[in-house]
């Protein structure tokens, strides 16, 4: 597979649709399309920008999970507190600000930051920061903008496998719910 070239073919309020351009493994021509945050002037930047974070939060032996609305599948689906990176933003300080934003928490103590991963690598080059951190405070949502509808509270590991089984969750936030409900972050 050989990448041939990329363009431009949408410039949108948050995301960029590019073509790229590629040779398969029997010589043709395929195309393909992905969406990213970032201006990509060429191949060597597809891929290479941290966007955002996911944040993991504890509090008092129960892990933060917020019920929102989604637009893009319609419906209520339980996420991580989780945002884009402002331009000039330190990842710290990006952290520090979603969490308020969406729950009026506050940082206490970042535990981990785990390497960038791509967010969904069949569609975007979008890369994300897992961070697991200690939150203090009280849940506070007036702080919420009003396009979204985001619902927090902190979980028990009971709550929390009990959700798994009868709710529907983003991938990232599945997989860390699962890992807190079997007893994962038990040393945090």
């Amino acid at each position: 597979m050989k990448l041939q070239e990329i363009k431009k073919v949408r410039e949108g309020k948050y995301l960029k649709n590019y073509e790229l351009v590629y040779e398969n493994r029997a010589g043709r021509e395929k195309k393909y399309e992905i969406v990213s945050h970032h201006e990509i002037a060429g191949v060597s930047e597809l891929g290479s920008k941290v966007s955002g974070v996911s944040i993991v939060a504890i509090h008092q032996g129960k892990m933060l999970l917020l019920r929102e609305f989604r637009m893009g599948v319609n419906r209520f689906v339980y996420n991580l507190c989780a945002g884009m990176k402002e331009e000039e933003e330190t990842l710290e300080e990006c952290i520090r600000r979603e969490l308020y934003e969406e729950t009026g928490l506050s940082l206490k103590k970042i535990h981990k930051i785990l390497n960038p991963a791509f967010a969904a690598v069949s569609i975007c080059d979008i890369l994300n920061q897992v961070a697991f951190v200690e939150a203090e405070g009280e849940i506070n949502d007036t702080h919420m903008s009003e396009n979204e509808w985001i619902q927090a509270a902190f979980y028990t590991k009971e709550e929390m496998a009990h959700l798994l089984e009868t709710e529907q969750f983003s991938s990232r936030a599945q997989i860390a719910a699962w890992f807190f409900s079997v007893g994962g972050f038990d040393d945090l």
